[in-house]
């Protein structure tokens, strides 16, 4: 799959693909299929009206990573978006037309990409990793 084929897919909470996802299911997904990198947990239980379990699950792939500033991203890092401590929501970061940018699912938008200058001004605390 190319990232064009996610453009437009449908967001359902829990769903991990191929034809609707929720945003971690589109991270993982986008990650290991368009850019070859290790497949993430699941995660498949927690739901967007869980967010103390959606941090948890956030908090145990995150020991894994190693935390960048935006100026070191590369394809395939993960943004965590936080309001306070609670990560309640994530893209990833992919390349459109020579230039990084952040894809995204949820369920006002479906899936669709943003600069990530739009993606950061959208959120009070982003947070990448790598």
């Amino acid at each position: 799959m190319t990232l064009n084929d996610y453009i437009g897919k449908e967001y359902e909470d829990g769903a991990r693909g191929p034809f609707r996802y929720d945003c971690w299911g589109l991270v993982r997904e986008i990650r290991h299929v368009v850019y070859g990198l290790p497949l993430l947990p699941s995660h498949g239980h927690v739901r967007h009206t869980m967010p103390i379990e959606f941090t948890r699950a956030y908090q145990e792939v995150a020991k894994q990573m190693e935390v960048c500033n935006p100026c070191k991203l590369e394809v395939g890092s993960v943004a965590a978006v936080f309001r306070g401590r609670v990560c309640f929501h994530v893209a990833v970061v992919v390349e459109i037309d020579g230039d990084l940018a952040i894809m995204e699912i949820n369920p006002n938008t479906n899936c669709r990409w943003l600069r990530i200058p739009d993606f950061e001004r959208r959120y009070l605390k982003v947070v990448y990793y790598r």
